[in-house]
């Protein structure tokens, strides 16, 4: 569950005094060894302080990889992991440019801090003291040093009722206190991360996150909506009349956001985006062709990213880089070409799943370290591993899936 910060240890974490305590935290190791040693150490310089101080110093080494400026950020233990990647929520704010926007569940300011770089106005809201005095500081430590598109109050869209509480503003962002289920703005949009734990563990259930999506489209009827929501989420079930956009960063999925048909593009209702932390990403959507032949498996298989399959856009990714499917049913591709920048599987050898035949093939080829990919079929690849017993010296990588209603393996060259 990590630390519980309360108001004021977030107004400490800020002061001169905290950020010079912080920066003294930061030399130490804080690793599993040298924590209690460490601990002993800033309880003798900083009292009782000394447990928000390792925290934040560790939660901020954990969120460097997922968050820009996050050496400057405060954060408590769930809101990081729930905080959306900053790559991300800049993807997401491209899409609402120019628009005023409200964050019903502002946590942190992850994405409040990506929306005012190119919103006029915004609004982040939540019913956590704690998390909006720590959303203020990580505007103050990240707006107040950039540009952003317009230094305005966002006063004009908040229709301030006693449902909600004005309690801060950074540039042009301002934050308040107020349930993610009682609309008090007139922002163009509305936007929403609903926590997905309950009783303790994540849900896929709509009707359980919290707040509940269900009540949350009810609350915004009629209103330009954005939900960000597991990508796990059973799609076929849930009725939506917009567009549903999955999304993968570095080869992760990360997110599935709901759009409302008033920010959907025409005729998408399902959309693919694959960013990357060290160049462009790319999108694909179901208005794209998906006509693919039915042939033999070709020279190559490819697995496509993991957005492309979560989207159900498995053929429309094979029909833009002249692939097919290895099983109509099935997301793995093939092809005698590789896209660029994907991985690729050259097959050496294809025959039915039987362990014996298989193991006699992996000594015949001098087999040794093995990377095992299933689906379609129920089998545990390190059970297998253990039974296969590869002991040679060449990598080779097993495909496993079914051709038709025939488990088959495909042995391939490791990339």
């Amino acid at each position: 569950m990590g630390y519980a910060f309360t108001r004021d240890d977030v107004a400490y974490l800020g002061s001169a005094a905290g950020l010079a305590a912080l920066a003294a935290t930061d030399r130490l190791e804080l690793t599993p060894k040298s924590l209690l040693k460490d601990l002993e150490q800033l309880r003798r310089a900083f009292g009782d302080r000394a447990a928000a101080l390792v925290e934040t110093a560790r939660l901020r080494r954990r969120a460097v990889a997922k968050l820009d400026g996050a050496g400057e950020w405060l954060f408590t233990d769930d809101a990081l992991q729930q905080a959306t990647p900053s790559a991300v929520a800049r993807h997401r704010a491209k899409r609402l440019a120019g628009r005023t926007v409200h964050d019903v569940t502002c946590s942190i300011g992850a994405e409040l801090i990506e929306l005012a770089r190119v919103c006029p106005a915004v609004i982040g809201s939540d019913l956590d003291e704690v998390r909006l005095d720590i959303a203020a500081h990580n505007l103050r430590a990240t707006l107040e040093q950039v540009a952003v598109q317009d230094d305005s109050p966002a006063d004009g869209i908040f229709a301030l009722g006693t449902s909600a509480t004005v309690v801060g503003r950074v540039r042009n962002v301002l934050l308040a206190k107020a349930d993610a289920l009682e609309p008090c703005s007139t922002a163009e949009v509305v936007i929403a991360d609903p926590a997905r734990r309950a009783d303790g563990r994540r849900t896929h259930d709509p009707a359980k996150l919290q707040p509940p999506l269900p009540d949350l489209l009810t609350a915004y009827a009629g209103r330009d909506l954005a939900v960000k929501c597991a990508p796990g989420l059973d799609f076929d079930r849930l009725e939506w009349d917009g567009e549903i956009e999955v999304v993968s960063l570095d080869g992760a999925v990360r997110e599935a956001c709901l759009w409302s048909s008033g920010l959907a593009e025409e005729g998408v209702t399902r959309r693919a985006t694959v960013l990357s932390s060290t160049g462009p990403g790319w999108s694909m959507t179901d208005a794209d062709p998906d006509d693919i032949p039915e042939r033999e498996p070709g020279e190559w298989i490819v697995d496509p990213d993991g957005a492309v399959v979560r989207a159900g856009l498995v053929r429309h990714y094979a029909a833009k880089h002249g692939l097919w499917q290895l099983d109509p049913r099935i997301a793995y591709l093939t092809g005698d070409t590789v896209p660029e920048g994907v991985r690729g599987f050259r097959i050496l050898h294809r025959m039915d799943f039987k362990e014996k035949p298989l193991r006699a093939e992996l000594h015949r080829r001098d087999c040794g370290p093995l990377e095992i990919l299933t689906r379609g079929v129920d089998v545990d690849p390190d059970a297998l591993r253990k039974t296969l017993k590869p002991r040679g010296s060449q990598p080779h990588t097993l495909v496993i899936t079914r051709i038709g209603r025939t488990p088959t393996v495909f042995l391939c060259a490791t990339p």
